[in-house]
């Protein structure tokens, strides 16, 4: 392990002595490819993943999104909401089981192994949402390192997956299309990437002004996408003033986990972020079960997904399904297994006789 962090340690030194410009391009470009496959190897340590080695750490994944708490040692203030302590608890919003998952602090260097880095972010890693727990006294220096820390381990916070074309062929060579302007990426450059990965043959599409890292990040495969909220806390601290400045970061809530200030914006936050669909179920000449709603993640929910969260066997004898709800205009409506449902549509399912 400390072999490939001394590595880490080299590229990182040089990347930081090389000066930005176009004639340094390839060469840095080749660094942050070295430096990826290095991180690959802590992500994914040969003999064995980098979750489940603490004991009483790793927690089931159970209800119908994980949340976890990530922060500096201490910073939370005995953040809690409705006695979540440390692990797990169940918390049901808006009729949906969220687990809260209280994550030992991060330190400085914990995607490189310090303290229980490498598990605590694996964890994280698992995350539906994350909250980001700051101290709203410093809150800017900290987002950035515990960012950076996450980031060093294949997590990206509040970003979608790069909009990148990338499929590895047997020949033909590199094959680079852009449908806009490059301003970093161009033939040469991608194909120095390419090469440290040992590929020759590949069709790419760039959708976008792309960067080196984002190229880096569709060539890995292993990134994963998860939206954060940012919790400034300790906001009985501060002035009015700074708190008015505060409200103007990106994807924050500031909180006051001692006095239990503003929880009720943040829950409304969370749910907003989530993107949960929930859907009733209306046995025939019944009514529908509101207690109990079949909770689906995409944000475009077919019939056929609501279908396989039930069970895989259902899809296979649907013949129509009644709607009531947002998603249609007749009160019900018939409609096919296509349909495209709403959040809190009420589906009654017709099988083949």
């Amino acid at each position: 392990m400390s072999t490939i962090l001394e590595k880490i340690s080299a590229i990182e030194s040089e990347m930081a002595r090389t000066q930005k410009n176009k004639a340094t391009s390839a060469h840095l470009g080749l660094l942050k490819a070295k430096l990826a496959k290095l991180r690959r190897e802590l992500i994914s340590p040969k003999g064995g993943g980098g979750g489940t080695g603490e004991a009483g750490f790793e927690v089931a994944k159970t209800g119908d999104a994980r949340v976890g708490f990530v922060g500096f040692p201490s910073v939370g203030g005995g953040l809690r909401i409705h006695n979540v302590d440390h692990c797990a608890r169940m918390h049901q919003v808006q009729g949906a089981k969220i687990q809260l998952l209280d994550l030992p602090g991060i330190i400085e260097g914990a995607k490189d192994g310090k303290g229980r880095g490498r598990q605590v972010i694996a964890v994280a890693r698992t995350c539906n949402l994350i909250f980001m727990v700051l101290d709203c006294l410093k809150p800017l220096g900290h987002k950035k390192l515990l960012e950076h820390e996450l980031e060093g381990f294949g997590i990206r916070l509040n970003k979608k997956p790069p909009n990148i074309y990338y499929k590895r062929k047997d020949k033909g060579g590199i094959n680079l299309n852009s449908m806009v302007p490059q301003s970093e990426l161009d033939t040469d450059l991608v194909k120095t990437i390419l090469s440290e990965y040992k590929i020759h043959n590949a069709d790419i599409t760039l959708r976008y002004d792309a960067t080196s890292d984002d190229l880096i990040d569709v060539i890995e495969g292993n990134r994963i996408y998860i939206p954060c909220i940012y919790l400034l806390n300790k906001i009985d601290q501060i002035s009015i003033e700074e708190l008015d400045v505060i409200y103007k970061i990106p994807h924050c809530v500031p909180i006051s986990a001692h006095h239990h200030w503003n929880f009720d914006d943040l829950l409304e936050l969370m749910w907003e972020y989530l993107r949960l669909q929930r859907i009733y179920t209306k046995p025939k000449g019944q009514l529908p079960d509101y207690n109990s709603p079949v909770v689906l993640h995409n944000e475009r929910t077919s019939i056929e997904d609501f279908c396989n969260k039930l069970h895989r066997s259902i899809a296979k004898e649907f013949k129509y399904a009644l709607v009531w709800g947002s998603s249609v205009k007749h009160q019900p409506q018939k409609v096919g297994i296509d349909h495209v449902l709403n959040d809190e549509d009420v589906v009654q399912i017709v099988k083949k006789v």
